[in-house]
């Protein structure tokens, strides 16, 4: 399409850009010397509080990813009823020895060996008939990873499992008996019975090393008088403390940080000196001066501001573009100004609307062209069926078969009637089925009793609209091509499966050859699949490739035509027309 042409005076992009930058250098050399100290002091302080904080989300995310690990761990025993069942076994020692190496044992090994760090897994069982395990001397630091079955008086007299049944909480984390020694957690759940979810079976306790949960401590620079803290934040107890000589800190000489671990209580806090902040001065001071000592250096990092700015129209573009390679065609590009730029996202915005024009054109022609072809094919097949009738009312009439004549005349005027549906694409499947009664009924006339129809329709899908004349021609060539004997059977069939209607016309007449169905519908109409090809065609050019016809036949066996529709493309009986 023809565009107004902008008779707009372009000043070039680079020259625009110099006169900020000239004012830039500028300033620079008046203040640098001034500010420059002062900002990189804060520079540096804000940088070390940003890479403990950093250090600290990775350590938040490296402990709640493990916690969570362990919570898993503790609802796969929760949830699993054979070991639940296991736990419970009672009998003699060899059945219970069995039960311990098939059903206990191995779901309790698995864990370890999947889990990255080194864990003791206890289960305190309430069966005392259960063979128990002793793992490790609990009273030592972890070093490898091992399991244990205890009975459950071992933790009867417990503090902290006195503790759980007078607070009646359950599947939390607590440091228990040496474990704020040893600097372990353990996470602790109550196991019980899946038939009422109240008698308790055992507890589950999962202990930790809590320097394992926290990761690497190198970018926390203990040395240096940063001090690490795990602590519950419901009871406000320090489970851990890594730094401080005697374990015991002033908050007042520190940056206090604190990192809150979801879904946990935990909260990890970092106190940071401020001397360590701060205690590069000395050395940004020379480099200040060395700085500015060298202009060229300043010239460059200048150079690079001005490079950046001048990169972010440029970005705009090539995002644009890229939108347009994806066949986005609707983005226009608006630059303000009259540079090069604008130039640019005119040329754009022109190419993408001639573009998007000549696709609308395109798509129009092409629905255009299959609606013409559509309307072709469903002309072609009823002069078809038309020219066969009236061969055999003209043989009836030479034979002076009045009756008959009257009859399949009659016939003949209320199938075109059904047919024509008032020139409408699609017709009730009630109506086709109607329409096949009355070929049928011409049939009769023509061949008596010579043959049977059984409909085995299901009443929800007659009132769904279907393109019309889809069954007729695949009965026709039943009569024509599939008589074998005296008698034929045929059974019209109709269902819904899933979004699809699947319609069905199978006879138990001489059926055909495998090369003879595979050339019904492939290639070139041929005379004697004439109608079978046209169906075909006309529901492929209505619905899509993913419908159409199937055949299916047996030589002597008789012949399966399956015709597949989708459940909503026409609609129920009482929508529109389409």
């Amino acid at each position: 399409m023809p565009t107004p042409k902008r008779n707009i005076r372009y000043m070039p992009f680079t020259y625009k850009m110099m006169i900020p930058y000239l004012i830039l250098v500028l300033l620079t050399d008046v203040f640098i010397g001034y500010i420059s100290y002062t900002m990189l002091i804060q520079s540096r302080t804000e940088l070390a509080e940003t890479n403990i904080r950093t250090a600290m989300e990775q350590t938040r995310n490296n402990l709640k990813y493990q916690l969570d690990e362990i919570q898993r761990m503790s609802d796969t025993f929760f949830g699993s009823q054979a070991f639940q069942r296991a736990l419970q076994t009672k009998g003699d020692l060899l059945e219970q020895y069995l039960t311990m190496l098939d059903e206990i044992v191995p779901p309790m090994q698995a864990p370890l060996q999947l889990y990255g760090n080194d864990i003791r897994l206890i289960v305190y069982a309430a069966n005392g008939d259960l063979t128990f395990i002793q793992g490790d001397n609990m009273t030592e630091e972890i070093k490898d990873s091992d399991y244990y079955l205890l009975p459950f008086p071992e933790i009867s007299d417990k503090e902290w499992y006195k503790e759980l049944q007078r607070t009646g909480k359950d599947n939390l984390w607590m440091q228990v008996e040496t474990d704020q020694s040893l600097e372990n957690i353990s996470h602790i759940r109550k196991l019980v019975t899946f038939s009422d979810y109240k008698t308790v079976i055992g507890y589950i306790r999962i202990a930790t090393r809590l320097n394992d949960l926290l990761g690497d401590f190198s970018t926390f620079p203990v040395e240096e008088g940063v001090v690490l803290r795990l602590l519950d934040e419901t009871s406000g107890t320090n489970l851990y403390q890594r730094g401080g000589a005697d374990g015991h800190v002033s908050e007042q000489s520190f940056l206090v940080l604190r990192e809150s671990v979801p879904e946990t209580g935990f909260v990890i806090e970092t106190l940071v000196p401020y001397s360590y902040l701060a205690k590069d001065a000395g050395r940004l001071r020379s480099a200040i001066i060395t700085v500015c000592a060298i202009s060229f250096l300043v010239m460059a990092v200048i150079g690079f501001f001005v490079a950046r700015l001048s990169g972010r129209k440029m970005k705009r573009i090539v995002t644009f573009l890229r939108s347009f390679q994806e066949d986005n065609f609707q983005k226009r590009l608006r630059f303000s100004g009259n540079d090069e730029f604008v130039q640019i996202a005119d040329a754009y915005n022109i190419m993408a609307s001639n573009i998007q024009e000549l696709i609308r054109s395109v798509y129009v022609q092409g629905i255009q062209k299959k609606q013409a072809e559509l309307e072709a094919l469903q002309a072609q097949i009823n002069p078809h069926f038309l020219y066969n009738t009236l061969s055999t009312i003209s043989s009836l009439a030479n034979l002076g078969e009045t009756r008959k004549v009257t009859g399949m005349v009659s016939g003949l005027a209320k199938f075109y009637r059904l047919s024509l549906n008032q020139g409408n694409v699609y017709i009730p499947l009630a109506k086709e089925l109607e329409q096949i009664e009355t070929y049928l009924e011409i049939q009769r006339i023509k061949y008596a009793d010579a043959f049977t129809v059984y409909f085995d329709i299901e009443p929800e899908i007659k009132d769904y609209r279907v393109i019309k004349l889809i069954l007729q021609p695949f009965v026709e060539n039943i009569f024509k091509h599939a008589w074998f004997g005296e008698q034929i059977a045929i059974r019209i069939a109709g269902r819904q499966a899933g979004a699809c209607i699947e319609l069905k016309v199978i006879d138990n007449g001489i059926g055909m050859r495998p090369e003879t169905v595979d050339k019904l519908l492939v290639g070139p109409v041929q005379s004697d699949s004439y109608g079978l090809k046209n169906v075909d065609d006309r529901i492929k050019l209505r619905y899509g490739d993913e419908y159409g016809i199937q055949i299916g036949s047996v030589y002597g066996g008789g012949t399966t035509v399956l015709i597949r529709l989708p459940a909503d493309a026409g609609g129920l009986a009482d929508s529109d027309e389409a």
